[in-house]
């Protein structure tokens, strides 16, 4: 179906979400906004997003790509990073860090309340800090992934106003994390609750501009100003409350639905659209945001403890086999980028080692042939009677995931591996695929502030680690690397561990790059106004206004 037919269909369908959505949504307009630089309070946005998550529980759900949009507008944090990776303050107004990075102090703002009326003082940042690093895992609360918990010894309340976080290790990454997505301020009175209460996010309080005014589980969350918020970060320049009075965060599964809504006027932003329409959208006089953030590039986690990934050779051909830039021209526009480490180039430590997964599908070839993988009549390889054989499972979170994921299966069935797709939504994914340690590739993209909290999903060191490849301990040099990447004092010989690292990772084929990662497409009616992206490439409304 050509694009153009589709946005008729998806117009048409637009006025049905158009009934649906909650009342109290301003309608958007088609025309064009008044020409105008001055913010007007007021007015009610309308985000369509693909999902809103099976959980509400902080801790497991404020990493996520769709809650987390919420959570950002509904929480702060102690430290903000933008998107060039500059930290500055906010509800921490200055820290202070030793000589060996293995003790940080924190002052905090005054008059910092939580929705509830109670205060964000030293004992609050504490309780958040302490539940960020450990969790609550037999009440299946989570520790916050990539949080530097392997060191942590505690934090104490100096005084009101004053924190004091020790570690057992130099942790360089400490103060960067706390501008992670995962790492918002929640009050004590819900991180006290047991983990069915905080699944109900009507008593998740926060401190953010903005605070829940309804929730409809599965379908949408509305969200309205708290009118006595004033201390954004300082990097935003924001005084007093936000502008909006309401955002409504409606979900909306199909991407062509979500699009037509905003061409139609009945939304005002429209989440992950496709690649390939972004275009055309751009065209009919849309605003296109594709924010990239510091992290991982997405590719894929191959499990070194199963067939055929147990062979060294295996995971070479499937990085040499996949040819990046048919991927980049079938099925992203030029806003997407190859990837050349298993980091984003935004990551000031990483380093080009393209030539360590070049596209070349003779020498996968030749890898395969070396170790005994022979090509049948059907074009499939065996060895000792065992099929060159794999299932990819792609990530919905992931708006073209699929349309990656097919041409691979196509590029590595030339060279003789048999490729089986299964796809899931959200939910589904996550209780069959996340975690399930049988899974052969997972394709995976992270973000991160800061590179010494890479160690955490290596290997599985230390109690929690992600273990990504599942080489567990078994790997020295692994080991070695993602010990002094973690504890490493000084941050330029930190990046030569860097270096090193993403080079060991890459030859020893435990990661297969693909593209630089966009994750968080926005799509927007032209009259909104004022939006920022953090180094994680959130959208903050803040300081956002509808300009009509």
């Amino acid at each position: 179906m050509n694009l153009r037919l589709r946005r008729l269909l998806g117009a048409a369908s637009a006025l049905t979400v158009g009934t649906l959505l909650l009342s109290g949504c301003g309608a958007g307009t088609a025309a064009g906004p008044a020409e105008s630089s001055t913010p007007k309070p007021g007015g009610d946005l309308v985000f369509l997003i693909d999902s809103l998550g099976a959980t509400w529980i902080p801790n497991n759900s404020a990493i996520s790509s769709y809650q987390g949009q919420i959570w950002g507008n509904l929480t702060d944090k102690l430290i903000y990073v933008d998107a060039e990776g500059n930290l500055s303050p906010w509800i921490a107004e200055s820290w202070e860090e030793n000589a060996d990075k293995t003790q940080f102090t924190l002052h905090l703002k005054d008059g910092v309340t939580f929705s509830d009326g109670t205060p964000l003082d030293a004992a609050a940042v504490v309780a958040n800090i302490d539940i960020w690093a450990k969790g609550r895992p037999d009440d299946g609360i989570n520790r916050i992934g990539l949080f530097p918990s392997a060191n942590y010894v505690g934090a104490e309340a100096v005084d009101a106003a004053t924190v004091k976080v020790s570690f057992s290790a130099p942790t360089l990454s400490f103060i960067p994390t706390l501008a992670y997505h995962g790492s918002i301020l929640i009050s004590p009175t819900t991180l006290a609750l047991p983990a069915g209460q905080q699944a109900d996010l009507t008593k998740d309080i926060g401190s953010g501009p903005f605070v829940v005014e309804k929730v409809a589980e599965g379908d949408s969350v509305v969200l309205k100003k708290r009118d006595d918020y004033d201390w954004g970060p300082e990097a935003v320049g924001h005084e007093g409350p936000a502008y909006l009075d309401t955002i409504t965060y409606k979900q909306v599964a199909e991407p062509t639905l979500r699009t037509a809504s905003v061409e139609s006027g009945q939304a005002q932003v429209a989440y992950n659209a496709s690649p390939q329409d972004l275009e055309a959208l751009k065209q009919e006089g849309l605003t296109v945001e594709t924010p990239r953030y510091l992290g991982f590039v997405n590719g894929f986690a191959l499990n070194t403890s199963v067939a055929p990934f147990d062979d060294l050779s295996v995971r070479q051909a499937v990085q040499h086999g996949i040819d990046r830039d048919e991927i980049l021209s079938t099925v992203y526009t030029p806003g997407w980028f190859a990837a050349e480490s298993l980091f984003q180039s935004t990551v000031p430590e990483a380093t080009d080692h393209t030539a360590d997964f070049a596209y070349d599908p003779d020498k996968a070839a030749a890898l395969l042939d070396e170790a005994g993988w022979t090509k049948g009549v059907d074009g499939v390889r065996t060895k000792n009677g065992q099929k060159l054989s794999f299932t990819l499972y792609p990530n919905p979170y992931l708006q073209a995931s699929q349309s990656v994921d097919e041409l691979v299966d196509q590029q590595l069935t030339s060279l003789g591996f048999e490729v089986n797709l299964e796809t899931y939504d959200v939910p589904t994914y996550g209780q069959k695929v996340i975690g399930n340690a049988t899974v052969p590739a997972n394709e995976i993209t992270r973000s991160f502030v800061d590179v010494g909290t890479v160690a955490g999903v290596l290997t599985s060191q230390k109690k929690g680690d992600e273990d990504w490849f599942k080489v567990g301990t078994s790997d020295a040099t692994l080991n070695d690397l993602s010990t002094r990447i973690a504890t490493a004092t000084d941050r330029d010989a930190r990046a030569k561990v860097a270096d090193e690292l993403q080079g060991y990772v890459l030859q020893q084929g435990y990661f297969v790059p693909l593209t630089q990662i966009v994750q968080r497409v926005y799509v927007q009616a032209p009259e909104v106004s004022g939006v920022s992206y953090n180094g994680l490439a959130y959208a903050y409304y803040l300081d956002a206004w509808l300009n009509r």
